[in-house]
């Protein structure tokens, strides 16, 4: 243990080390998906530590909103996909309140990126696809019991692989009916890159119609 406060703890670490990308918002396309795609592939070429993780965020029907860590799966001109059970509690939310905030965090490079937008299940033939790509004991667990529910004891969860790994095994096809690709069409996407000089620089797209527009924010 230490006689330091927490916030002194805190405030004494290391946000950014090493050399930041430059972020110039007077360049950028017109479509915030296709800074995104250079953003990502800059992040993957760069070695940062799994930059497709994201965080989402959904609201359910109380209105109090919960968050959680996930893989991006896939980015087309207009949307991000993502994967889960609709039976989860993300699912269930999804499906009360379509509209959703991501948020990718590349700590090597000082970046974020918000999206915040709405989701909608894609074509069932791309969710059964997206699940028989996952690895085999990704398949099993998420096959073996509700996503989120309360599990009574780790054995109630070994039977129920258990059990899921034999029917796999006899139908290495099989794909769960809940097991649902979503695609999040954005209405903002907020890119954050922080600086040395300026500490950060915020630039948001905004949809309009079938275009955006662009506005710098204050730090």
């Amino acid at each position: 243990m230490t006689d330091e406060s927490w916030r002194d703890r805190l405030r004494g670490l290391r946000v950014f080390g090493g050399e930041l990308p430059a972020f110039a918002p007077d360049a950028v396309p017109e479509n915030p998906l296709a800074l995104f795609s250079e953003w990502l592939d800059l992040a993957i070429e760069s070695g940062v530590s799994q930059p497709h993780a994201m965080a989402i965020a959904t609201v359910g029907g109380e209105g109090a909103p919960s968050a959680r860590t996930l893989l991006l799966k896939d980015l087309d001109a207009d949307a991000l996909w993502f994967a889960t059970m609709s039976t989860s509690q993300k699912g269930r939310e999804l499906a009360a309140n379509p509209r959703a905030a991501l948020l990718f965090y590349w700590r090597e490079q000082g970046r974020q990126v918000r999206v915040t937008g709405d989701a909608e299940a894609g074509p069932r033939a791309l969710s059964e696809s997206d699940f028989l790509q996952r690895s085999p004991n990704a398949r099993v667990v998420a096959s073996a019991g509700n996503q989120s529910d309360v599990l009574p004891g780790l054995g109630e969860f070994d039977t129920a692989v258990a059990k899921s790994r034999r029917a796999i095994e006899t139908d290495p096809e099989f794909v769960p009916e809940g097991w649902t690709a979503f695609r999040l069409r954005p209405v903002a996407i907020e890119f954050w890159q922080a600086t040395r000089d300026r500490d950060q620089i915020r630039l948001r797209y905004t949809r309009q119609g079938e275009g955006w527009a662009r506005e710098l924010l204050w730090p």
